[in-house]
């Protein structure tokens, strides 16, 4: 099994949530392209959290030096990104990928991260609570749809909003994954608890 987890934006928890389903599956990570923090990367961060010995971190196609949308770090760096020279690592074990922002995040002049979203993936949508989310949520989702692309389900992150939470599933029809309560920090002990609460929902996509 493959699965993309995209988000509404950036800095809603895309790596919190590639953590807790890598560590539910033992699955191998890829984030095809890292813009930034290249000393404490996604990757990184991914590593710190889990805490089965399956899985495998493996490379990013593009390491870009500035935190910024990747069109932009690449023309920074003085290159420019090629959607062939993103090649998904091979491996028989489950697949976990990250993408970069939200699903129109640009990558050059043409491409966007909703590109990197291959027939063969699933997709699990981050949804953060905020003014403005279920707004971004279903934009997101219905722009999924619309490329047909296979969606199995949403992650909601942040305290509680059953509001909010209720139109975004009702709406969409959608299977909610799993909820990240606002957490003081993070590490191998909590992304397992969390593991705990999401391993039947995250089995049965």
């Amino acid at each position: 099994m493959k699965i993309f987890i995209t988000g509404i934006s950036t800095d809603v928890g895309k790596t919190i949530a590639s953590a807790i389903i890598t560590e539910v599956l033992e699955a191998d990570y890829w984030k095809p392209i890292q813009a930034g923090d290249l000393n404490d990367s996604d990757s990184h961060k991914i590593q710190r959290y889990i805490s089965n010995d399956k899985s495998v971190i493996h490379e990013n196609s593009y390491k870009l030096n500035t935190p910024a949308s990747p069109h932009l770090a690449a023309e920074l760096d003085g290159i420019t990104i090629d959607l062939k020279n993103i090649i998904e690592p091979k491996t028989a074990n489950h697949l976990v990928i990250e993408g970069a922002g939200g699903i129109f995040v640009p990558l050059n002049e043409i491409d966007f991260v909703l590109d990197l979203i291959q027939p063969d993936y699933k997709v699990i949508v981050v949804s953060r609570h905020y003014l403005g989310s279920i707004n971004h949520t279903l934009l997101t989702i219905e722009a999924l749809k619309n490329r047909g692309i296979n969606i199995a389900g949403i992650i909601f992150n942040g305290n509680e909003n059953l509001p909010t939470e209720t139109i975004i599933l009702n709406t969409t029809q959608l299977k909610c994954i799993g909820k990240i309560e606002e957490e003081p920090y993070f590490d191998q002990n909590v992304i397992s608890e969390y593991a705990d609460l999401f391993r039947d929902n995250l089995l049965k996509i």
